[in-house]
């Protein structure tokens, strides 16, 4: 596993580089496919001293990315909330992996003229990813894993790309486009 650290408006000392290793190296034990592990280190300045510190780390395991941040008053106490939750995030995604139970129907959505007649925005970022082929299944597994609302993928299914969006009552939506 690849460890990448990186930070921001802080400058980070050889100890706080160990215990990053430290506490993230365990990840490799619960699932050992991880590729890179990337953490991003940055000091804010936020009226809240428990929101000076902030840590974010993503995990990329063969194409599924794991994503969580932590925030605290001190930088060990933040690095202890982010691998809080990757290692959770980590042990939920290895019980997806095992649990046979897979599968399930969703509905066709549509767009509705009101979301087209919105009035439109200009674009301040563009984001750039590779897209590996999955299943509808697998896009649910993977949108859940990063806490989104909305999962752009490649459906191994239907040779498209798919739009799989959670609607208001807790079911999900699938978007499949066509050229025409």
């Amino acid at each position: 596993m690849e460890l990448q650290i990186t930070s921001k408006n802080i400058e980070l000392s050889p100890a706080v580089r160990h215990y990053i290793e430290r506490k993230l190296g365990k990840l490799s034990r619960h699932l050992p496919n991880i590729i890179e592990t990337k953490v991003e280190i940055s000091e804010e300045k936020t009226k809240s001293p428990q929101q000076h510190f902030v840590v974010r780390v993503t995990v990329d395991s063969n194409g599924t990315l794991l994503r969580s941040q932590g925030r605290g008053a001190d930088l060990f106490t933040a690095i202890d909330k982010v691998a809080a939750v990757i290692t959770r995030q980590v042990e939920h995604y290895k019980g997806k992996l095992h649990d046979k139970r897979r599968g399930g129907s969703l509905a066709r959505a549509e767009l509705s003229e009101e979301a087209e007649k919105q009035p439109l925005g200009k674009v301040v970022k563009v984001k750039q990813f590779t897209v590996k082929p999955m299943s509808v299944a697998e896009a649910i597994d993977q949108m859940e894993l990063l806490g989104h609302d909305f999962f752009l993928f490649f459906n191994a299914d239907s040779k498209g790309l798919n739009l799989l969006y959670r609607r208001k009552d807790g079911n999900y939506g699938l978007i499949e486009p066509e050229l025409g």
